[in-house]
């Protein structure tokens, strides 16, 4: 029998979890090894600077099994900001068993009670034909728009 899920919010405690997920998951979907102290350092200003977003875990009996973050994005055109869905990551052996289902649910629950919150957004690789399902099977659907980016060396 598995234990039952709980969605949480992440804290400092968290830190550490945070920072491999977020390293697992640069490498497994970009194959980027990301540099772990400008990573930590990044992770600890989401809880330094909560204007920045906030992190959701989720978590079996003592054991977080996957996370996100969510930062906010204005929108002069709706008065209001979208919720960017970031750095989502489940555990392999906790994959295909509803933990990314219950971290966006409760998202999703959160932003409709939230009256400045006009929607959802992530970005996904193009090739991530899995994942792409996901989220159609949970209601989102391919924007309008393509990303563009230009990156600038720091940390």
């Amino acid at each position: 029998m598995q234990t039952e899920l709980l969605v949480r919010d992440a804290t400092r405690a968290d830190i550490a979890f945070l920072v491999d997920s977020n390293a697992a998951m640069a490498l497994e979907t970009e194959r980027k090894i990301l540099d772990r102290a400008v990573l930590e350092r990044g992770v600890a200003a989401v809880f330094a600077q909560p204007h920045r977003g906030f992190y959701l875990v989720g978590q079996r009996g003592t054991q977080s099994v996957g996370c996100l973050l969510i930062t906010r994005e204005w929108s002069d055109w709706r008065n209001g900001d979208w919720w960017w869905l970031q750095s989502v990551y489940v555990v392999p052996e906790a994959r295909r068993s509803g933990v990314f289902r219950a971290l966006h649910a409760e998202v999703e629950r959160r932003a409709r009670t939230a009256a400045d919150v006009v929607g959802l957004r992530l970005y996904v690789e193009q090739d991530n034909a899995r994942a792409q399902a996901t989220y159609a099977m949970l209601g989102m659907s391919p924007a309008y728009y393509r990303l563009y980016e230009r990156g600038f060396a720091h940390g």
